[in-house]
């Protein structure tokens, strides 16, 4: 008997010795790719380098920045174009909190993403015995994101993967942050007890169906009114409820405000659009409902001299129920998922529904119209230097005629006075800094929007903004993507011509006069133009749109012609102290 028993425990030995085996490496990657990632945005480094080198032999495509903010801004917008967490993969310590950034303020866009770091090993860590780039990663980035997560075995992954994964898309959308010691990757298992462990997600962000009571009364609140208006947020866009959200508007006849990522949900030259009579609106309006929108400092929290005088009601469409009177009282909120409120509302228009007022869409309208052809005169200047109205009415007309396209905008007044002078005509189009107004997210979105959608991209940018993320121009060009970049120059923050008065260095605002960006996109093999005029920009920018070549081009703008902080200088609190 005993022999037997050792016979038998011998044939044991041999055969597991003959299994399959997988580690913690293959198992992420395993995990990501059960739940549809396709691709994985990032820096590599040490703990991370062969899970780059691995994901890419299992197909998955790994893009390589050169730094994880501008990583971690591609992964963050790929979340909002496609509703699946972009992922972010970095190095521990530094490298983490590179991509903190980003994941901070993808929270704060409600934008699904996941950040994926490296760590140094928690026995180490704990005891704060100096491991390489050691550091408390989670507990950093936990008041920072709306979710944080460790895996320590092999066996946890694929159920650690699913948590952040639901935990990025349902509900309010965010940031996710996923902590991977170093030791996690080397961890070995059976193959068949790790596809085991592995966990698809299902129904990751379920809807959710606003109350019957809850719509009554908002449709109660929306026929009562005698101005009303909608104002259409970056939610709305995320919620790809696109043909939902054109009928409640056209049925109702009610004139909307898109705020900027939610231009061309409906087209901006749409009737009903009061883009160019937004003061008006704001102002006038007595009955106001909000789609996927904030009452934050963007819409100057809904009260104040923006608003006027006359009295309001508010009805706000959003999943979060904390959201719900944050700055007014909100006469009617409507609680679920934008697809379901705004289906809910549809069945109550499609009945007896009255029109607003005439005299208030034609009082809409008559400011509309008295605005753009105000404005007009100014986008056909075709001077030199150019200003920035000249050059964005050239930019104008590239996207009408090319409304496929992915506009990507920052900066000051290269932000600011585009979201009021380029039209938009489709959904997703538009991508800027959102509710932070963060600059740096340029080239980490262009990349991005050009990967997760194959369309070319326009990235309209400051000079001081493109700072924050140009050296990614090398990424556009290592990868041939077809992203077109206008740099509008103009010598400096704001406007090139400040002086410091105190001693012989530049002013704080003042660049290097008349710095050709151009050149430093031939460096990496793109194309670069230098345009001096709106006619030589819109030339050159049709080229590169049409030839998909990475280009940037280096338009010349009157270093006079900015203003402080474009239209939010009022945020820059001033002195009031003199000094003798």
């Amino acid at each position: 008997m005993a022999d037997a028993a050792v016979a038998k425990k011998t044939e044991t030995t041999t055969a597991e010795a003959h299994q399959d085996l997988t580690d913690g490496f293959h198992l992420v990657i395993d995990a990501l790719k059960l739940n549809g990632v396709k691709t994985i945005y990032g820096v590599p480094g040490i703990p991370i380098t062969d899970f780059g080198r691995m994901a890419q032999a299992e197909g998955i495509r790994v893009i390589s920045f050169r730094h994880e903010q501008h990583a971690g801004n591609a992964a963050a917008i790929a979340g909002f174009l496609t509703k699946k967490p972009g992922i972010c993969l970095t190095v521990s310590a530094p490298g983490f909190l590179n991509g903190l950034t980003a994941l901070a303020n993808a929270t704060t866009n409600c934008f699904p993403m996941i950040l994926i770091s490296g760590s140094s090993e928690r026995e180490i860590v704990d005891l704060q015995q100096g491991d390489y780039e050691e550091m408390d990663q989670l507990a950093i980035a936990k008041p920072l994101c709306k979710a944080a997560f460790r895996i320590l075995h092999a066996q946890d992954i694929g159920i650690g993967v699913a948590r952040a994964i639901r935990a990025a898309v349902s509900g309010r959308p965010g940031g996710v942050y996923l902590d991977l010691p170093a030791k996690l990757f080397s961890q070995v298992m059976t193959a068949d007890a790790g596809a085991q462990s592995l966990v698809k997600v299902i129904d990751p962000a379920p809807a959710q169906i606003p109350s019957p009571d809850a719509v009554k009364r908002a449709l109660d609140v929306l026929k009562s009114a005698k101005r009303p208006l909608i104002i259409l947020g970056k939610g709305a866009a995320y919620a790809q409820a696109d043909d939902a959200i054109r009928a409640l508007v056209e049925k109702s006849g009610i004139p909307f405000l898109p705020m900027s990522m939610a231009k061309g949900l409906l087209p901006d030259t749409h009737p009903q659009c009061a883009g160019a009579a937004r003061s008006t609106v704001l102002k006038d309006s007595d009955v106001v409902m909000l789609i996927g929108a904030r009452l934050n400092w963007l819409l100057s929290h809904g009260k104040g001299k923006a608003w006027g005088d006359a009295p309001k009601k508010f009805i706000q469409i959003d999943i979060e129920p904390k959201e719900m009177d944050s700055n007014v009282e909100i006469a009617a909120p409507v609680v679920g998922d934008i697809g379901s409120c705004v289906a809910g509302l549809l069945e109550g228009i499609d009945g007896k529904w009255t029109m607003p007022p005439a005299e208030w869409t034609n009082a809409v309208k008559a400011k509309k119209d008295d605005n753009i052809a105000k404005m007009a005169p100014k986008l056909m200047k075709n001077s030199a230097p150019m200003d920035f109205y000249g050059a964005l009415g050239a930019l104008r007309t590239v996207i009408k005629e090319r409304p496929d396209a992915i506009l990507v905008n920052e900066g000051a007044n290269t932000l600011d006075l585009a979201r009021g002078v380029i039209d938009m005509y489709k959904p997703r189009k538009r991508l800027d800094v959102g509710t932070w107004g963060v600059m740096g997210i340029g080239m980490g979105f262009a990349v991005a929007a050009a990967i997760e959608t194959g369309k070319p991209v326009l990235a309209v940018e400051g000079d001081s903004a493109f700072g924050f993320s140009g050296m990614e121009i090398e990424t556009i060009c290592r990868y041939k993507l077809p992203v077109c970049i206008v740099v509008f120059n103009n010598n400096g923050i704001y406007r090139g011509t400040d002086v410091n008065t105190a001693g012989s260095d530049p002013a704080t605002t003042v660049f290097v006069k008349d710095s050709r960006y151009d050149m430093m996109m031939e460096a990496f093999g793109g194309v670069g133009v230098h345009a001096t005029t709106p006619d030589e920009l819109k030339r050159a920018v049709d080229k590169a749109m049409d030839s998909g070549v990475p280009t940037l081009i280096n338009a010349a703008i009157d270093p006079t012609a900015g203003s402080e902080s474009g239209r939010i200088g009022n945020l820059n609190p001033q002195s009031v102290v003199k000094k003798k």
